[in-house]
């Protein structure tokens, strides 16, 4: 990615519970992001949410299984995203009470890498 460049933010709204495989559903997006070449991706837990089901799922110290909401973004240039999209939309489809994904344009000021640290 270049500085000044524009881009696509994608963004899979999730459940930290949510499974592929033997793993968890926001792991596999990230791996795949990393493996395919994009960017970047992060995943960001949320303490309070809803969705579709209008289930409110809230950090509680007191519960025993921690669903909460999960959100995966993804930045990297329009075409690779959408393709990247097309890649992991079969996984997406398997998530037992659904998902959102979006997508917002945004700008790139500065992408600069780092030293990796040892």
């Amino acid at each position: 990615m270049k500085n000044n460049s524009s881009a696509l933010i994608m963004r899979v709204f999730i459940s930290s519970t949510d499974k592929y495989r033997e793993g968890l559903i926001y792991e596999h997006i990230v791996f795949k992001a990393k493996e395919y070449g994009l960017a970047g991706a992060t995943v960001f837990k949320g303490i309070l949410g809803f969705g579709a089901s209008s289930v409110i799922y809230s950090y509680r110290f007191w519960e025993v299984t921690e669903k909460l909401p999960v959100v995966v973004e993804i930045i990297d240039h329009e075409d690779k995203i959408l393709s990247f999209y097309e890649l992991i939309r079969p996984v997406l489809e398997t998530i037992r009470y659904g998902c959102l994904v979006t997508t917002e344009k945004t700008d790139i000021l500065m992408y600069k890498s780092g030293k990796k640290q040892e």
